[in-house]
Order: C-alpha cells, then structure tokens, then sequence
C-alpha cells in the first residue's frame, strides 16, 4: 500500500470530561450529524474567539476612560478605514 494514497489522520490524545459534558457534545454531535471531534474542535475555536472578543471589548473600555487617548485611537481607525486598510 502507498503511503501518499491515504488521507491524512490527525494524531488523537484523550480527554477526561464529566458524563453531564460529554452527554451534551454527543447530543450536539447527533443534531447537527457532525463527529464528535468536529464538534468539541468548533466549540473551542468558539470559546478562543469570545475570550479574544472579550480581551478586545476590555482593552477598548480602557482606552475610553482617558478622552484623549481614546480620541486618538478614533482618529487613527477613521483613517485606516478611509485608507482601506480595515
């Protein structure tokens, strides 16, 4: 058999989640007819991008608490929007 005529696998490892979580990834798993992997993937990659959204959302309310600072930062993403870099 070639080696290059088989799909890639990715490499496993194992977790350990109470039976009330892993109940509900399979639950999700069966409505949506994805695998279990593909599942327990997008939730983390969902939970990566609210804690950045978070992170953001936080830096921002930083930045409004000095008036100066945080008209400079509206200026510089007024111009990078007119610039079409954003």
């Amino acid at each position: 058999m070639r080696s290059g005529s088989l799909s890639r696998v990715p490499e496993t490892t194992t977790i350990r989640v109470d039976r009330d979580v892993h109940r509900r990834l399979v639950a999700l798993s069966d409505r949506t007819g994805r695998q279990l992997m593909d599942v327990v993937r997008d939730a983390t990659d969902a939970l990566e991008r609210a804690q950045f959204a978070a992170l953001v959302s936080a830096e921002l309310d930083e930045l409004r608490k000095d008036p100066d600072t945080w008209a400079a930062y509206v200026a510089e993403a007024d111009l990078s929007l007119r610039d079409g870099i954003a």
